[in-house]
């Protein structure tokens, strides 16, 4: 008689730990070592979504993740499959986003002998990823679920990898170790702030010029409401990373618009001549100081609040460190501020007011041009609407332009910069708000870097609308180009684009073409009111620049304006 079987496949204990965290949806694409797991898939609640590149899953996890503030999770096969995912695993890892990735891995006995689509992800993915496993037991697939979730979640979010060989998924029969977790060397950072809080409230206090400065792990801490109180009580204007949008709502009177490179003028005024600057989950990264940290804020008390120790004072010198979560310790502060003096911020607010009446962002509204195609389009959709946004001049007209009242509505690749980011992204933002408004904004260079994803919007009947500001070249490259390199372009133009609305309508997608002003509100109109699917393809100049723009090397204060 055989032995009665009390065990289960390794793949089913997977995919049962994934329900274990609340894991309702998987982005991937299969492949020969993974077909263990895609077999039990066919039995699990979990749904798939396929797409059409793995670069594609990845990046669509992500933007699930960005709107949702879940871990994202996808799948990709061993070899080409797993190095298909790189570069949305460093998207994810540069701008803090938690993932779970899952790659497919020859059979353990197969691991070192260079056998067919064997890769060392791991090793690959090491500098770009919070942690990895290489899973040799299926007996402990619930333990490392757990412990994947909760590095990707936790203190500075990010991605996790998980390499499955084929024998661990195709095992039968496993009776599974505990799911207790087994963390000694992980630590999260945080409330050892003892009389820095009072600090930072004296600071304030005695100053007379100060901006809070709020980055992207005030969305992740879900600490816009305490930001909102914070500089509604003390009279504080706010800046704003490219990570940091929507943490204040666009048109609050406190807030002064992005910082940085293509920030306001305003904004980048306000920064270099504060006297306190208050920083918040930032990284001061160079596309905000434009260079050395020692040449940004200089007449500022620096405070530097952020979750992950490793980025206090790591580019600019801070007088002030706290390392915690963001809504706690702005919910701290804002504790400790009775017992101090509010500062007097009168005169500072009439400089700011000066400064933004004579430095508005203008641009011609007579005719089409993007600044006033993202303005339509925010009158039109609304700042409800999810807005995700590939990688070029297009990303920055949305920063500058478009009105974001909520963090979790917005979705662009800003540490890396990743061109075809923003239609898988849109993808996921849409699986994961199905009853939300989803907007992709992009432009004709990065569209067609993730153009095959428009299959994945087919089969899936998703009402994705795509907003593509079409200029026939790579316009940020051109911009740059243009201003710094004496005009002296150089395989900028992109001659053998395709009719896109064609290329929409064979997927079925719906597709409007704009060549005129008069055209973009209907054209807009016209789009939501269908109920699937719709590329809107607006001609634009390639003569169009983003500004203001500062100057390579050059301070904040000095920006091209026209």
């Amino acid at each position: 008689m055989s032995e009665e079987k009390t065990g289960l496949k390794g793949a089913t204990i997977l995919l049962n730990a994934l329900q274990q965290e609340g894991v309702d949806v998987i982005f991937g694409y299969p492949g020969g070592v993974l077909l263990p797991l895609y077999d039990a898939l066919l039995d699990s609640p979990i749904r798939h979504v396929l797409g059409r590149h793995e670069q594609g899953v990845v990046f669509a996890a992500d933007g699930y993740s960005r709107v949702t503030g879940k871990v994202g999770v996808c799948l990709g096969t061993s070899g080409p499959g797993a190095t298909n995912l790189v570069t949305g695993i460093a998207n994810a890892f540069l701008d803090s986003i938690p993932l779970v990735v899952l790659t497919g891995q020859v059979p353990t006995s197969s691991i070192g002998s260079d056998s067919f689509q064997e890769v060392d992800i791991i090793g690959i993915t090491m500098p770009i990823t919070k942690h990895s496993y290489l899973v040799k037991d299926p007996r402990d697939l619930p333990r490392i679920i757990k412990e994947a979730f909760y590095i990707a979640r936790t203190g500075r979010p990010g991605p996790v990898l998980i390499d499955l060989p084929k024998d661990v998924l195709a095992e039968e029969n496993v009776v599974p170790f505990s799911n207790e977790m087994k963390l000694k060397g992980y630590k999260i950072f945080g409330r050892d702030n003892n009389g820095k809080i009072e600090e930072v409230a004296r600071a304030l206090s005695e100053a007379h010029r100060p901006v809070l400065y709020a980055g992207g792990g005030v969305v992740t801490a879900g600490a816009e409401s305490v930001l909102k109180q914070f500089a509604e009580k003390t009279g504080a204007p706010v800046v704003t990373t490219l990570m940091g949008i929507g943490s204040l709502p666009l048109g609050h009177p406190n807030l002064l618009g992005m910082v940085g490179l293509h920030g306001t003028v305003t904004a980048n005024y306000a920064v270099n001549d504060c006297d306190l600057l208050i920083a918040v989950g930032v990284r001061f990264d160079d596309r905000v100081t434009n260079g050395p940290g020692d040449r940004f804020a200089t007449n500022a008390k620096v405070i530097h609040i952020d979750i992950d120790p490793v980025e206090i004072s790591k580019v600019v010198r801070t007088d002030i460190q706290i390392v915690g979560d963001a809504r706690q310790v702005l919910e701290e502060i804002l504790e400790a501020l009775p017992g101090f003096v509010l500062p007097d911020v009168a005169d500072w607010w009439d400089q700011l007011r000066e400064w933004k009446e004579n430095h508005t962002l203008n641009y011609d509204k007579d005719r089409l041009n993007p600044q006033m195609v993202m303005e339509c389009l925010g009158e039109i959709a609304g700042g409800e609407t999810i807005i995700t946004t590939d990688v070029g001049q297009h990303q920055m007209w949305v920063a500058q332009h478009y009105p974001t009242v909520n963090p979790r509505n917005y979705a662009s690749s800003c540490g890396l910069g990743a061109m075809g980011y923003g239609l898988p992204a849109a993808i996921g933002a849409q699986i994961a708000r199905p009853e939300d408004r989803v907007v992709l904004v992009t432009g004709d260079g990065s569209f067609q870097m993730s153009i095959q994803e428009l299959g994945t919007i087919a089969q899936n009947n998703l009402p994705i609308k795509i907003v593509l500001l079409n200029n026939g070249v790579l316009g940020m490259v051109r911009q740059m180009q243009k201003l710094f390199y004496g005009e002296r372009y150089s395989q900028i133009q992109l001659q053998g684009n395709p009719d896109f609305v064609k290329v929409a309508e064979a997927y079925g997608i719906r597709g409007i073409h704009v060549n005129s002003l008069e055209n973009v509100r209907s054209a807009f109109e016209e789009a939501f009111k269908h109920p699937g699917a719709v590329l809107v393809d607006i001609k634009i100049s390639e003569h169009e620049n983003v500004l203001p723009m500062v100057s390579p090397g050059k301070v904040i204060t000095e920006m091209i304006v026209r």
